[in-house]
């Protein structure tokens, strides 16, 4: 059964809540950072991407980076623009995107329900990934960054959640980048206790988004307790920040692809090879899929509807039903040339945010072919990670992003 619990969040001052905050830092390039803290002396960015901080080619992975994100954050502190509650709290974390709202709950989730699978994973992580953010987390003495969890809806836990949002203010009401932030504070202790017994029947809590954020706390924790050499478990190091929404209010949008050229083919020889495989009709405009096993392709003469045919789909295996799977193993393969999308720098992936016109976009500029993807379920996702699997590359883009400096947890 899952823990999680409250802890005394570091967070900003009421006054510095729309100044603070800022998008996670593996969504941007150096690059990007530095241009979107122009003006934003308070930016997250200055610890999260402290590189920034620094003239431009500096290693983002040297040690006077990392020292440089713990100095920003401890003056951030000792200026009072961070703010430490003075008891364990959970905070209610809610998120609203274009008409569409999420509601999760900002707490700790303990290294131990990683390392045993109660805590449960879908993707493989990146050796360097990982050590850029054990350093940041270590040198920093603190998780800067919520990762992103989910778990099966709980009824007594929504009640909760609702009737604390319906009779006590916010304390943090703002908006970033179009997305309206809204933050409580359940500072009851009755309450606290109260959700993390029920967090406790929760049989499994799973990573939606930041497996090497979550992977690289857990390695800190465990580096404290080899360190330590005795521990009682009730040490923050034992535990790492989190937000816990229940999987009714997550979506899951696509995730496209596209190709830089035709591996060798015509057009018609293309469209031959993939009718093989799937019913190609031609679109009348834009093609956005609207369920399961279909896809929109995008070329230079338009928008095609492709369906895969039946014999080409194992619904048994989670993994190879995925639409992904369908494409990678009956098209991008076969017909592309591109067996490890990973690495293969022919092919590239956008967030389905960006819409159907930047793929017609790249299509015009610097690639040949694109595909519109039918969304990964969050069912989908759960369903994977219960079977103890790995998903695809590029399977999920979670929207909105969590905002980063909204809570700070201390290792100490």
């Amino acid at each position: 059964m899952a823990v999680f619990r409250g802890f005394r969040a570091y967070r900003p001052s009421k006054k510095m809540q729309e100044l603070i905050p800022a998008l996670p830092y593996d969504v941007m390039s150096s690059d990007e950072a530095r241009e979107m803290v122009k003006g934003k002396p308070y930016s997250f960015l200055h610890i999260d991407r402290a590189e920034i901080d620094f003239p431009v080619g500096t290693d983002q992975y040297s040690m006077q980076v990392y020292e440089k994100a713990r100095d920003n954050l401890l003056e951030l502190e000792k200026n009072g623009d961070l703010i430490q509650d003075p008891a364990p709290c959970f905070y209610i974390y809610k998120q609203v995107m274009n008409g569409r709202g999420q509601v999760g709950i900002v707490g700790c989730a303990s290294i131990d329900d990683y390392t045993n699978n109660v805590i449960k994973k879908h993707e493989h992580t990146l050796a360097k990934k990982e050590q850029d953010r054990i350093n940041h987390v270590n040198t920093c003495n603190a998780n800067t960054g919520p990762i992103f969890l989910t778990y099966r809806k709980n009824d007594e836990i929504n009640r909760i959640v609702s009737d604390w949002m319906y009779n006590h203010k916010p304390e943090y009401n703002f908006i970033a980048d179009g997305v309206a932030q809204t933050i409580w504070a359940v500072n009851d202790n009755y309450t606290v206790v109260k959700l993390s017994t029920l967090f406790n029947t929760v049989p499994s809590m799973y990573i939606a988004d930041g497996h090497h954020r979550c992977a690289s706390a857990v390695r800190v924790g465990q580096m404290r307790r080899e360190q330590k050499g005795s521990y009682t478990g009730e040490e923050e190091f034992n535990f790492f920040l989190a937000v816990a929404f229940p999987d009714a209010d997550l979506e899951i949008m696509d995730y496209n692809r596209v190709v830089s050229d035709l591996n060798g083919l015509t057009r018609d020889e293309l469209i031959g090879k993939i009718s093989e495989r799937f019913t190609v009709e031609k679109a009348d405009g834009r093609y956005k899929p609207t369920e399961k096993h279909t896809f929109g392709m995008y070329c230079e003469d338009g928008w095609y509807k492709l369906t895969a045919k039946e014999e080409f789909i194992n619904e048994e295996s989670p993994v190879e039903r995925l639409d992904v799977s369908i494409l990678q193993d009956n098209l991008l393969a076969p017909v592309l040339g591109i067996t490890n999308p990973k690495a293969d720098d022919r092919i590239a992936f956008i967030g389905g945010i960006r819409g159907l016109e930047e793929l017609e976009r790249r299509v015009k500029t610097d690639m040949a072919l694109a595909f519109a993807m039918y969304p990964t379920t969050v069912a989908d996702l759960m369903d994977i990670a219960d079977a103890g699997m790995i998903m695809p590359p590029k399977s999920t883009w979670f929207e909105p992003k969590l905002l980063s400096g909204l809570f700070i947890h201390h290792l100490d």
